[in-house]
């Protein structure tokens, strides 16, 4: 079969001083036969706002520096010129990055790939070949979420910042892993690939301020397969910004600010209360029993969603399906940030018992003395040897899965 073309999906706003180094990355890549699609964007108004004007004016930077390029392989779409910026509520990273993946869409074959990018992310010279090769080994797969990786900048407060909120990604996502929850994902704009066909068969990308990367895919997860190995990585910039209202670079202001309310480690028996529930699914097609998610699924239904549930969907394979949607990721998010909010709990406390739980996901004979660890006073190197232990982990997760829906695919081929 024909080899797919990677379309690259890049939104701009306020970028101009990193895209000589990821254009630089683009350049070493092994694979050169890709399109890059960018959308240089911000609000029109923000033309005649003097707080906003300088972002207006390092897009225009950017706008004149893709076309000094003179390469034929990028498509610029001008969301940034006055006169042309986003109108009404279109505007942020969501609608920039639905504008480029349906412009590609419109486009492209049903099996090249939109490969999602960041510009203040960088990547290794074989990138694009590993997506392909990730494709062309897995062809039933809709998406891939692909590894990352944080490298620090040699600032303290900027690496302390993002080792903890790195840390709190992995924890979370390892916790889910751990209980096999279909939502176990890191959504990181910087870090998707899928098909063509794949972004057709969703309808597209729904728009969002921010979190459309987690909106988006979750929405694949529900509707096929996302594999989340990928033999290269990806380095996202670890940066203050403010350009979106959670992510990366909102979650390193409010730590340097010492606000990590919203970034806790959860205490792993919440992740347990829900795997719990997910045992029950089989005893639940059969008749209401209690379960632990109980008070939290009461307030946000107003009622137990199983009855309904049983009567629309008369299998037991299609009602747990029907039961994992119903209590989706942003629902599982919910019902531990409402724990959190209730209950509390100390997150050292709960990172050291996530650690020691890892067992064979993690190397023991390297273990540090963690009693009196503190994201706020604990030496940076810790924290990083604690990230690296995580990332282990989370990896091991990672590749068990892609081995095992790579085993299905086999199985299913004539």
């Amino acid at each position: 079969m024909p080899v797919p073309k990677i379309y690259i999906a890049l939104p701009v706003m306020n970028e101009m001083e990193g895209l000589p180094a990821f254009m630089d990355a683009l350049a070493k890549q092994s694979v050169q036969d890709y399109h890059l699609v960018v959308c240089i964007n911000q609000p029109d108004h923000w033309w005649h706002d003097p707080a906003k004007k300088p972002i207006c004016e390092d897009n225009q930077l950017a706008l004149k520096y893709f076309k000094s390029c003179n390469d034929s392989r990028i498509t610029l779409i001008d969301k940034t010129t006055e006169g042309q910026g986003w109108t009404g509520k279109k505007h942020g990273i969501g609608w920039a990055r639905k504008v480029i993946m349906d412009t590609i869409a419109a486009g492209a074959g049903p099996d090249d790939i939109i490969l999602s990018l960041d510009a203040d992310t960088l990547f290794n010279p074989a990138y694009l070949e590993s997506i392909l090769e990730n494709r062309h080994r897995l062809l039933q797969a809709d998406a891939i979420s692909v590894p990352y990786y944080h490298r620090l900048t040699g600032d303290e407060s900027i690496d302390r910042a993002m080792l903890r909120y790195e840390i709190y990604m992995r924890a979370f996502v390892i916790n889910l892993w751990r209980i096999k929850s279909p939502y176990s994902l890191t959504a990181l704009g910087s870090a998707i690939a899928l098909p063509v066909r794949a972004y057709k068969s969703i309808g597209g990308m729904t728009p969002k301020l921010s979190g459309e990367d987690f909106y988006f895919l979750q929405k694949l997860v529900k509707t096929g397969t996302v594999v989340h190995w990928n033999a290269e990585k990806v380095y996202p910039a670890a940066r203050l910004s403010n350009r979106v209202f959670f992510g990366t670079g909102p979650a390193l202001i409010k730590g340097i600010e010492g606000d990590w309310e919203s970034y806790p480690v959860y205490k792993m028996s919440w992740f347990d209360g829900i795997r719990e529930t997910y045992l029950l699914f089989d005893e639940l097609f059969e008749k209401d029993i209690e379960t632990p998610l109980d008070d939290f699924l009461l307030n946000a239904f107003g009622k137990f969603p199983w009855a309904e549930l049983r009567a629309n969907f008369k299998t037991n394979k299609h009602f747990i399906r029907a039961c994992h949607e119903k209590i989706d990721g942003l629902r599982l998010l919910q019902y531990l940030k409402n724990r959190q909010r209730t209950e509390g709990a100390d997150d050292e406390l709960n990172l050291i018992e996530l650690i020691n739980s890892l067992g064979t996901h993690r190397e023991k004979a390297s273990d540090p003395d963690y009693n009196g660890l503190s994201f706020a006073s604990s030496p940076l190197h810790l924290l990083d040897s604690i990230r690296n232990q995580l990332e282990t982990a989370e990896l091991a997760y990672r590749k068990e899965h892609f081995d095992s829906v790579l085993q299905k695919q086999r199985k299913l081929r004539p």
